[in-house]
């Protein structure tokens, strides 16, 4: 499966009063791992950003007159998303965002059409009910480092969000057993064991092994009365 972490930025709240995108990032993984694949740029949104969008995110209306615009970078942009799931925090803000400026060009697209959209701010709601479920919060409850998020940025928050995810739908993902990584394994991935595998070797007690554990739990015994191995033994 191939799955897009995906986050934007805007002038403002709602498309429907002509506010626009100012920034996308992408981050691609491939069956739950990420594969070094990015999209992110700036657009110039044609309009004004909005005082408290500024306050959010930090991205001026000065920065953005000599980037590109949104009908300049969408062939580019619908490539790199077309055919993948894309996962989005508050999804619906998002597309809402996406499908306003696929609609302001030529072909007409809706993010729908092309791609699946999973909310993971629906999958936290269900999972935490009555929690807070934004972006920091999840981070602070899943133990992911966000020291970096000083404001919001789409990149950052997409490489973000795909590491809450990971954690939201299959718990640990970061730590890997191979002793002869380069940080002492402790990352890299999970390592899955091959289903072929050789099975593992049963390798049971002696005789003279179990008759020394038996002198031990009788001495044990004699000193402080029944034990838990014993009981456990008598169910056998």
């Amino acid at each position: 499966m191939r799955q897009i972490i995906l986050d934007t930025e805007t002038t403002g709240i709602d498309p429907a009063q002509g506010h626009r995108i100012i920034e996308i990032g992408c981050v691609e993984m491939m069956e739950r791992k990420l594969t070094g694949r990015n999209y992110h740029v700036y657009v110039n949104p044609e309009r004004e950003i909005e005082a408290e969008a500024i306050t959010i995110h930090g991205i001026t209306n000065e920065f953005l007159v000599d980037k590109p615009k949104f009908a300049d970078i969408a062939d580019e942009f619908f490539e790199f998303i077309k055919g993948a799931e894309l996962v989005i925090h508050n999804a619906a803000f998002d597309v809402g965002f996406m499908d306003s400026e696929f609609g302001r060009i030529k072909p007409v697209r809706k993010t729908a059409d092309h791609c699946g959209v999973v909310d993971s701010l629906a999958i936290a709601r269900a999972k935490h009910p009555g929690q807070k479920n934004n972006l920091d919060a999840l981070c602070k409850r899943y133990g992911v480092d966000n020291s970096n998020r000083e404001l919001h940025g789409a990149l950052l928050d997409a490489e973000i969000l795909a590491e809450v995810y990971l954690l939201l739908t299959g718990g640990q993902t970061a730590l890997s057993l191979d002793a002869g990584s380069e940080n002492g394994g402790l990352g890299g991935g999970v390592r899955r064991l091959s289903s072929s595998r050789p099975a593992l070797p049963v390798v049971g007690a002696t005789d003279a092994e179990l008759e020394a554990h038996q002198a031990f739990m009788s001495a044990m015994e004699k000193k402080a009365g029944e034990t838990v191995w014993s009981k456990l033994e008598g169910l056998e």
